[in-house]
């Protein structure tokens, strides 16, 4: 481990990292829970508050060995760099993370540091598709290698179903009490879709073990927000340079952040809303105004920005024509299936992410919104569409934008330029892709994605429409005619 963050470097941690006792255990701690929990955590600290609730990341994926060195090397601190849209820059050394843990490394350690009963929340933020849900039938899937792994090695976990049941069922017997699982992913009722996950696997472990989750253990939903785009060698240049601090993994984002959370824990909590967190009885309207508003309309740019030969969000919003669309989907599709939202002005959150989108400072590329459609579609945008067709209502441009996708599957852009469809059912995807100039609705033919919404004319209609104009007169004409521009 080297110390690169010297004494006494401000902004930085205002307390001693000695008296932190760790109180929380976070999965897939990567940019975004650095930017979002993490720094909510450092605050309260900050002010003297929280200390025993400083947290353990624990990383089960291959890919999470890159995060493991760095918080190693850096004893587990981190630049956090906030970018206005005005170029200024603000930025903070955060120390609420005093542990990380790689799972592989050693199982055994997680579910030690599960089972201690001073951990009593465990949160989430392992991505949508990382609650193992099959999109057609909403089941939790038993079949998948890793968890049948897991259901045969119950010592040696490697999903974090697999390590966090197993914690729970050894305070079970200890007479422990159950920690909360908080979920923090971009998933509508994150808490239910991880209590069904998590009770599904336990119940395939032992029936009782999981009737006993059922009555004992929380799981609060959440709504969280900020942009924060990867790291890049120019971030990390920017912190080495500017701040002389030679930080392997900073984090960028947006000023703005938002969380609004289930006030739901039996075990104990953080004085969150000394934070600025809002402590709320249920989510539902804000989580369904997020994911709606501005996940989906991430996904409206981001495919017809790519194929237009963009390479960040910001670029794409400050096209006319996708800012139109971006401001007629939220307006006539998505905001018609909102429930009221307390506290928040609507038109004024609409207006608010248009300039978010639009912060040139923050380059959040599109390669990055492009990423795991399969898994973000379904959860952001469809059920919009579900719900509109369901009262009669226009489906018009959400059906565009997955007329978008569906073209930007094929592999290239409009000037010929290839890109790399990354995403679970990329091969799936790209072979439909490539059939649909002769077959168009190839692309909707999959019902893990779509189920039947194939056989939907007032769906397929004007998706056809929009993929058709898009091969016959190219992107920029296709949206000119889907937002009504001239």
């Amino acid at each position: 481990m080297r110390t690169i963050f010297p004494a006494g470097l401000t902004p930085g941690p205002q307390y001693a990292r000695t008296d932190l006792r760790v109180g929380m255990v976070h999965f897939g701690l990567g940019n975004f829970h650095r930017a979002h929990q993490a720094m909510y955590l450092d605050r309260l600290m900050n002010d003297g508050q929280a200390l025993d609730w400083a947290i353990c990341g624990v990383g089960v994926m291959p890919g999470d060995t890159r995060m493991r060195d760095a918080m190693h090397e850096q004893d587990n601190l981190y630049t956090l760099v906030l970018k206005h849209t005005d170029g200024y820059i603000e930025r903070r050394i955060v120390g609420s993370i005093a542990e990380y843990l790689y799972a592989p490394d050693d199982p055994q350690a997680v579910i030690e540091r599960l089972s201690d009963p001073a951990t009593r929340i465990v949160s989430l933020t392992v991505t949508e598709g990382g609650y193992n849900i099959d999109h057609l039938s909403g089941r939790f899937d038993l079949t998948n290698p890793r968890i049948a792994y897991d259901l045969a090695h119950p010592d040696t976990p490697v999903t974090v179903f697999g390590l966090v049941v197993a914690a729970l069922r050894r305070r079970r017997e200890d007479g422990t009490l159950p920690f909360t699982i908080m979920s923090c992913d971009n998933v509508q009722s994150n808490g239910e879709v991880a209590k069904r996950s998590f009770l599904a696997f336990a119940a395939a472990v032992d029936p009782g073990l999981a009737a006993w989750m059922q009555d004992e253990v929380s799981f609060p939903s959440s709504m969280v927000d900020r942009i924060t785009p990867a790291t890049t060698d120019a971030d990390r240049a920017l912190v080495r340079d500017r701040f002389g601090i030679p930080d392997d993994w900073p984090v960028v984002a947006e000023p703005f952040a938002q969380w609004v959370l289930e006030d739901n824990f039996p075990a104990g909590r953080p004085p969150f809303q000394d934070a600025g967190v809002q402590l709320v009885d249920h989510v539902e309207p804000y989580e369904l105004m997020k994911l709606r508003l501005l996940n989906a309309s991430h996904q409206a740019m981001a495919y017809f920005g790519a194929l237009l030969g963009y390479k960040y969000a910001h670029e794409a919003a400050a096209d006319p024509l996708i800012r139109r669309l971006l401001q007629r989907y939220m307006d006539e599709e998505a905001t018609p299936t909102l429930r009221p939202v307390p506290g928040i002005d609507l038109e004024q959150y609409k207006a608010t992410l248009l300039e978010r989108f639009a912060n040139p400072e923050i380059r959040d590329t599109l390669e990055r919104l492009c990423t795991d459609a399969s898994d973000r579609i379904p959860v952001f945008l469809l059920p919009v569409v579900r719900e509109n067709l369901e009262a009669n209502r226009s489906v018009a441009l959400s059906a565009a934008i997955v007329a978008s996708w569906a073209r930007f599957a094929e592999g290239t852009d409009i000037r010929g330029e290839k890109h790399t469809l990354v995403d679970p059912l990329a091969q799936q995807l790209a072979a439909a892709a490539r059939r649909q100039r002769r077959r168009p609705l190839a692309f909707l033919e999959q019902p893990t994605v779509f189920g039947d919404l194939v056989d939907d004319y007032a769906f397929t209609a004007p998706f056809l429409e929009a993929l058709t104009t898009i091969h016959a007169d190219g992107v920029r004409a296709a949206l000119q005619r889907i937002v009504g521009a001239s």
